[in-house]
């Protein structure tokens, strides 16, 4: 395997150590199926012996496309093991998408699974002489191939403001900095047993397989069938860790799978990905009492998360602005400043950090423009977010900087506007978006018309952030990482606009 593991350098080590302590351990449970850490490693060394096999030189990008399968995990691990930085793909991702993903990433291998492998014939025509491995096929390798901190862990795709994805290459180095925070933090044992919610394409997914791994713990894929009674589900497999988007909550709640102490295994309760709001953090502590739940922060180019606060359900909701849980203290290795912001303690102002977490920048250098920010000699990443600091050096999340649109000449914050939706009777979910100009509401709760919507916002909202119209759904809708499809809403909302 590797020569010395005392002091971690490389993400994939924290999967190395819990196989030289015990192989027969469980690492992965994907529905009936159990495979244990030695399983899992040997089944990556032979992905990557078999991808080197077919390959002219050691590769630098591999693809792992498919989902939820044994192979896909053994996949991230194959191409850490070939020397490579993993780039996770989702079959179920529009052909377009993935053609510029694979292009964009620059991939000289693809290990696919059967999920995968449908995908490969509309791929053909950007894979061209690139080798692709399904299945272990070949001999194994004998241990990982050498890596420095240096080299790309893996490599995501975020939403572009042009509707191109952008390339988020994170470092080994970034990685064990964050895994160093969570040991600090977390007392995650080789009994505790994680759940897997999020798509691997995910940068939040990393946190369960190299969080739970490192710990020597067992990680649990959750099938999306399982909300419906997630309760039995959990107690089933025995999950004291969750880590899910707080959409999670909302989705129990509809389908009544959230009954107050219906979650009593759990230790740690984590929510990330979007903001969480105090009603659905106090029923999950309601339904979880025996957890401690925290409100994780942070985009992709900070590797995971950069800020967490932990939920009390007396403090916390005094600290919220607009119903939504603070994101707390920013990681201790990592330093912020809030452009824009005056020194006074409430002061507002766009989220900047730098530190051992902060990304080199995205695969195309153009879509560093505006994102980053010299400032006291160093460079510091730009994250779109504006946050209030609300003492005890915790921060409060108030939007994303492009979530302030200007209606009538006036700035209106989203966020502000979901919250007074929120409060209006019988109101359970709400999402505002802007288009051509003017509010569009959508809805989720029992169905009231527009004018009395209106007029009982109108008790505590200037004209100008009262929406234009309104549309009651079943459900919001999700995009692959489970948060909230604003797209999607918004173009809905200039066809009920224009109509």
């Amino acid at each position: 395997m590797t020569a010395d593991r005392a002091g971690q350098r490389l993400l994939h080590e924290a999967f190395l150590r819990s196989v030289d302590r015990d192989e027969r351990a469980e690492a992965l449970r994907i529905g009936g199926e159990r495979i244990s850490y030695g399983r899992l490693h040997e089944r990556a060394l032979r992905l990557a012996g078999g991808l080197l096999s077919r390959s002219p030189r050691a590769p630098r990008r591999v693809g792992v496309l498919g989902a939820r399968s044994e192979d896909m995990y053994a996949g991230v691990l194959a191409a850490h093991y070939a020397g490579a930085g993993a780039v996770p793909l989702n079959p179920a991702f529009p052909a377009e998408r993935l053609r510029h993903m694979v292009t964009a990433a620059s991939l000289d291998g693809l290990i696919a699974d059967d999920k995968g492998l449908p995908v490969l014939a509309a791929l053909a025509d950007v894979l061209g002489g690139i080798p692709v491995v399904h299945r272990p096929a070949g001999s194994a390798l004998d241990e990982p191939l050498p890596s420095s901190p240096y080299d790309v862990a893996y490599i995501l795709f975020t939403s572009g403001s042009t509707g191109r994805p952008k390339g988020v290459p994170v470092l080994h180095a970034n990685a064990v900095a964050y895994l160093r925070q969570v040991g600090a933090r977390y007392d995650f044992t080789a009994a505790d047993v994680f759940s897997q919610t999020f798509d691997l394409t995910f940068d939040l997914a990393m946190f369960d397989l190299f969080a739970g791994w490192g710990a020597g713990g067992t990680v649990v894929s959750v099938p999306a069938h399982a909300y419906a009674a997630l309760a039995d589900f959990a107690a089933r497999h025995g999950i004291t860790v969750w880590f899910s988007a707080p959409t999670v909550i909302s989705v129990l709640r509809r389908k009544k799978a959230l009954a107050a102490g219906s979650l009593p295994g759990l230790r740690w309760s984590l929510f990330c990905g979007e903001p969480l709001l105090v009603g659905d953090a106090a029923q999950w502590q309601e339904a979880a009492p025996n957890s401690r739940l925290e409100n994780l922060y942070g985009p992709t180019e900070l590797t995971i998360s950069c800020s967490v606060h932990r939920f009390d359900q007396n403090q916390s909701p005094r600290q919220a602005v607009n119903d939504v849980v603070p994101i707390g203290t920013i990681h201790p290795r990592l330093r912020y400043l809030l452009l824009g912001a005056q020194e006074h303690a409430d002061s507002v102002g766009e989220l900047c950090v730098t530190g051992e977490q902060m990304f080199p920048g995205y695969l195309d250098p153009a879509d560093d423009t505006g994102r980053f920010l010299d400032h006291d000699g160093q460079r510091w990443y730009r994250t779109g977010d504006l946050v209030r600091r609300i003492g005890g050096g915790e921060l409060a999340y108030l939007g994303r900087a492009d979530h302030q649109v200007k209606i009538s000449g006036f700035r209106v914050e989203l966020a502000e506007v979901e919250w007074g939706l929120r409060r209006l009777p019988g109101v359970r979910e709400a999402v505002a978006v802007a288009a051509d100009g003017r509010l569009a509401a959508f809805l989720v709760g029992d169905e009231r018309p527009a004018a009395v919507l209106r007029r009982e916002l109108g008790f505590f909202f200037p004209r100008y952030l009262i929406p234009h119209c309104y549309q009651y759904l079943n459900d919001l809708p999700l995009n692959a990482n489970g948060k909230t499809d604003r797209l999607v809403l918004t173009a809905r909302a200039r066809q009920l606009l224009r109509g």
